[in-house]
């Protein structure tokens, strides 16, 4: 198994076939050393083919991903990525526990409630002590490391997702737009994204 050297990394063995309704994906988790938190690479394709393949980096979003909620655009854009992934025939969709920007569920809760009051989802972090965006991408690095992929396509609209992957050796070949479930329930959410967060977005 190939590691950075900036970190030690320990990938469970676990990979398994998943069959989806986007065709039949294979699975594998990993465990990051630092806090126990359990990740997974969902593939599709021939990992040994040395072009660069698409990826999403995708962080949990239970309210978006499973509960359907039209406050994010988390749900319709993990669906877009399996779709796409499929339709080209080969990318891998890095699902990372980082609930709520990674500060939690929990917190994400009582951040939503100070949505509600009129906040901005960066203020209502901010109002909690906690930071805009807390995610950190370096168990994303070792993932890719490990499957063997050291350069991407990356399915993103957010600058940060390719900076932290570049400085931990991965390189971006291309940033491939990556937009859905665009909505009146989730459009200031997303305004917000373009306009404080540096994302990529039409506002």
């Amino acid at each position: 198994m190939k590691v950075h050297p900036d970190r030690e990394f320990t990938a469970v063995p676990a990979d398994a076939k998943l069959p989806t309704k986007y065709g039949e994906f294979r699975i594998r988790s990993y465990v990051d050393p630092r806090d126990g938190a359990e990740h997974a690479a969902v593939y599709y394709g021939d990992m040994n083919d040395q072009t660069p393949p698409l990826v999403r980096i995708h962080s949990e979003c239970l309210t978006g991903d499973a509960l359907g909620s039209l406050r994010c655009d988390c749900g319709p854009q993990l669906q877009r990525a399996l779709k796409t992934i499929q339709t080209e025939g080969r990318g891998i969709v890095l699902y990372l526990r980082q609930e709520g920007r990674g500060i939690g569920l929990f917190a994400k809760m009582q951040a939503y409630n100070l949505q509600d009051r009129g906040l901005d989802t960066l203020d209502a972090n901010l109002a909690l002590n906690l930071p805009a965006d807390g995610r950190d991408y370096t168990i994303a690095a070792h993932m890719l490391t490990d499957i063997g992929v050291d350069s991407v396509r990356l399915m993103t609209n957010n600058p940060d997702k390719v900076e932290q992957l570049q400085r931990h050796g991965i390189n971006v070949v291309d940033r491939v737009e990556h937009k859905a479930g665009l909505c009146s329930e989730n459009r200031d959410y997303l305004r917000t994204k373009a306009l404080r967060m540096r994302h990529i977005l039409p506002i």
